[in-house]
């Protein structure tokens, strides 16, 4: 018996994108030849988790975020009332009361809802900047994940274990789970997702059928936004210019904060480059007041875009490359002024710094240290402090 018929569309109801790794699932549900250990890699935001909840659901013949065309075997509503699917979430090291049963149920209604604890430490107050670092620890993964695994199915085709964010568990939780992977039960699929699968012990990758899930495009957010989100079309190619490919963190923005942030981004180059300490404050402060993570991590991908059309523009000279076009004015400007500006560099510092701001570091502190470095790099020059030497307190910027 074959899981999917000829007929079957994996992710016409609710996946955004992802058309290769859909084509790869379908061929191998297909043929029947499951493997026990699949892998979802790819950029946060990209749907890994929405993903792997639709493949438990397909395994197990359940009609809800894919159109199984009359073809489902299980009469329940989706893979949250299952009985043999079983998800799991990385833990911070406490959790109070029904604090994940919630976190759940909310992914229930919205699988691309953020639940994860290091992003949204708290639900009631998206504001907090609690360092809630979550990870699977030795005795989460022997009190809850492993005896999941011992289950046979109650009715559906397999017992599925879905181990997000794998790329967190700790050193003693990888070696105890890949005995697992090495002698895998015949009734038992594991479904896992990682944003660095390098960060994985190799024999576990090896072990897995591994799905590569793509970066969004532009195009791939923006009809997500409009069909799911109920978004103005106008409105959500904004936010997809915007997004840096993260569409479950970008459908949860206000885009009045974002419009707002992208002028005030502006400012930012403009007051870092004459080292207006006052202005630079200001401004620091209120984005550090008034943006939560998700704000402060959209801010950056708001400031990179923009200096990609600046790069971008220096190069070709072409409009029809811009993404930000209404500040094309600002953007000629810049390049007529700043020709020396290391703009690459720029952005990579960018890059750096939103890993820090996953890591919990403050906000106001990075930021400021930033402001500095970008001084240099757009006179061309070396900033202060050398990267290799960036435990050192970066001094004030001298001429």
């Amino acid at each position: 018996m074959t899981f999917l018929n000829e007929d079957i569309e994996f992710g016409n109801r609710r996946i955004v994108g992802q058309e290769k790794a859909i084509n790869q699932v379908e061929r191998t549900f297909r043929s029947d030849r499951l493997s026990h250990a699949y892998l979802l890699s790819g950029p946060a935001g990209t749907g890994k988790t929405a993903f792997a909840l639709a493949m438990a659901e397909i395994v197990n013949g359940v009609d809800h975020l894919t159109d199984m065309k009359g073809t489902a075997r299980s009469k329940k509503s989706s893979w949250f009332k299952h009985p043999d699917i079983h998800l799991f979430l990385p833990l911070p090291s406490t959790v109070g009361g029904n604090e994940y049963q919630t976190r759940l149920e909310l992914l229930a209604k919205d699988p691309y809802e953020i639940v994860d604890f290091s992003l949204r430490p708290a639900l009631g107050n998206d504001d907090s900047t609690k360092n809630r670092r979550a990870f699977y620890s030795i005795d989460y993964y022997r009190d809850e994940i492993r005896p999941k695994t011992v289950l046979k199915p109650n009715e559906g085709k397999r017992t599925v274990i879905i181990l997000t964010g794998i790329d967190t568990m700790r050193k003693e939780s990888a070696n105890a789970f890949l005995k697992l992977l090495e002698e895998p039960s015949e009734n038992v699929m594991f479904i896992l997702t990682a944003t660095k699968s390098d960060q994985l012990l190799p024999t576990i990758v090896s072990r897995c059928q591994h799905i590569r899930l793509a970066p969004l495009t532009q195009e791939e957010i923006t009809d997500g936004l409009v069909t799911y989100d109920g978004m103005a079309k106008e409105d959500a190619q904004f936010m997809a210019r915007v997004s840096g490919g993260n569409y479950a963190l970008t459908r949860f923005l206000d885009l009045n904060t974002l419009q707002k942030t992208r002028k005030q981004s502006i400012d930012y180059l403009r007051h870092s480059y004459t080292q207006n300490a006052g202005e630079l404050l200001d401004l620091i402060q209120d984005w550090n007041r008034n943006l939560n993570t998700e704000g402060q991590i959209a801010l950056c991908n708001t400031l990179e875009q923009l200096l990609r059309d600046i790069m971008v523009y220096r190069e070709t000279e072409k409009d029809s490359f811009i993404t930000n076009i209404d500040q094309l004015d600002v953007i000629k400007k810049f390049c007529e002024t700043l020709k020396d500006a290391r703009l690459q560099e720029m952005i990579e510092h960018l890059q750096d710094l939103k890993m820090l701001l996953y890591q919990n570091v403050q906000f106001k502190l990075i930021f400021t240290s930033l402001s500095f470095r970008y001084s240099s790099l757009m006179r061309g020059l070396e900033p202060e402090i050398k990267t290799s030497d960036s435990w050192q307190h970066l001094p004030a910027f001298t001429e």
